[in-house]
This record gives structure tokens, sequence and C-alpha cells, in this order.
């Protein structure tokens, strides 16, 4: 791998490692697109990503599936980009539905609704229909993502992002399993609270119109790579609505219409 992007990566990690954020990666990626075409920054980005996940993996954490990003098409609109991006799921990312979360265990985190996906099923084919999909899929459960960012003030770009496993950070699920003919995806509505005061409201149509088209955009991207989603593969499919940065000792609660709820607790700072 070209030696901007080992220092790309080892930048991210070593911001991890410390907590303590970092300058942006994007100058350093592009420099090992010199003389590329503009789209090799995605490429060389997700290899930064890989190069980390890899060495996560190494070190003996477990990938558990993954999330996608940027499927708000106001926020693609902004990036200049027509698709979403992914980031790798572990299982130390995972928190309990209201159980404190250490503030040392975040990075600048903010929190976002979300419909998870569990698959039972893998998703081998080059190119997946949505019955495929539903097929695939034991259940659906809410979902609360703590983004977080490896880069300074959130000052990032598209390739800042990707390269930082899609500013990946925690999750925390809901345990009431619910299948998909249970559902309207499409029509149900989000809302988020914090101290018990409204603090971000969605639907499932702000996720690329459907959750479930995020989730058919991961898989064919997958196997495109080499990597395909597998039975047992959480999916984080997107936010339903605006993401909202959190404190110390603030408590998130999402209910997504016919899904349940969710919470996220932050304990106090140390």
């Amino acid at each position: 791998m070209h030696a901007d992007l080992i220092e790309a990566a080892h930048r991210l990690r070593q911001a991890q490692l410390d907590g303590q954020p970092c300058a942006p990666v994007r100058e350093l990626i592009a420099r090992a697109a010199a003389q590329q075409p503009q789209s090799a920054l995605i490429d060389l980005a997700y290899q930064v990503q890989r190069y980390n996940n890899s060495a996560a993996v190494d070190a003996g954490r477990r990938p558990v599936g993954h999330k996608i990003g940027l499927t708000s098409r106001a926020v693609q609109k902004q990036l200049g980009v027509d698709q979403p991006d992914f980031g790798q799921l572990f299982a130390d990312m995972a928190r309990g539905d209201g159980q404190p979360i250490a503030w040392s265990d975040t990075c600048q985190p903010k929190v976002e609704a979300e419909v998870a996906l569990v698959l039972e099923r893998d998703l081998p084919h080059e190119r997946h229909t949505l019955a495929d999909l539903i097929r695939a899929t034991a259940f659906a459960l809410p979902a609360i993502e703590i983004v977080g960012s490896r880069i300074a003030q959130w000052d990032i770009q598209l390739s800042d992002t990707i390269a930082d496993n899609a500013s990946s950070g925690l999750f925390v699920l809901g345990s009431c399993p619910v299948s998909l003919d249970r559902l309207d995806l499409v029509r149900c509505g989000m809302s988020m609270t914090q101290g018990g005061e409204p603090v971000s409201v969605g639907v499932g149509a702000a996720c690329l119109d459907n959750p479930l088209n995020a989730a058919l955009w991961l898989a064919d991207t997958l196997v495109r790579l080499g990597t395909p989603l597998r039975a047992g593969d959480i999916l984080l499919t997107g936010a339903l609505g605006p993401m909202v940065a959190a404190k110390p000792g603030q408590r998130f609660t999402a209910h997504i219409q016919g899904l349940g709820s969710v919470s996220a607790a932050f304990a106090s700072a140390q």
C-alpha cells in the first residue's frame, strides 16, 4: 500500500488509541491519488479503512456486521456523491440498551436513530432483489448509532470519513425483534428525545427512500469487493433523522413506529 495511505491509517489508529482527535487525512489520500481520476480517492480511502480493520481483526476484535452512512440525499448532495458509504462493526462496539456508556469509549460522539437488520442467510449474489433481502433477514431492531470521528472538530470530507471506518463509534440495539412482514419501513415515524424533549424526528423514507434500499446497496457492493454479507451479520441501515451531538450524562431514547424504543445513556465524564 502507498506510504501516504499507511501514514493516514496510522494517524487514525493513533487517534483512536490516544483518545485525541487528529488532523484530517484527506491530503494524504489525495497525494496517493495524484495523477489518478477523482474516483480513485474513494477507492484509496477504503484501502485505509481496510488496513485498520484488518489490524483490528488481527488484534482479536470480532467483526459482526456493517454500518451504512451517507444515506440522506441532502448529505450526499452536500458531499458531491451519489451513493452511501459503509464501515465495519465489531462486537466490542455494542452497548446495552439503556446501560451506562463510558464517555472515554466515545470520540466526539453524535447519536442517530436507525433501523437495524439481522440476517439469517448469506447474500452472495452479484445483484440482489428486494425479495432476496427480505428472505435473508431474520428480524429488525430499533438502533441508536453513536457515530464518532477521529478527525478533530469533525473537519471531514468524504475521503476522511470513509478512511475513518465511516465515522463509526458505538451502537445500541433494542431487544424486541420484529419480522419485516409486520413493518412499514418507508412510512415508519421516528422520534428521538433527550431529557424528555424531542431532539430529532424523521421517517423511514429519509434513508434512501427505504432502509431496505440501503441494505441492498451494501449487499451488492460487498459482493463486488469479495466480502459478501453473511448469516448473523448486523446491518445499521442509516439515519432516519438528523444526528445530535451528545454530552456526558445525557440519555437519548429513540422510538421507531412498529419497532419500539431503544436508549443510549452516557455516563458522566470522569
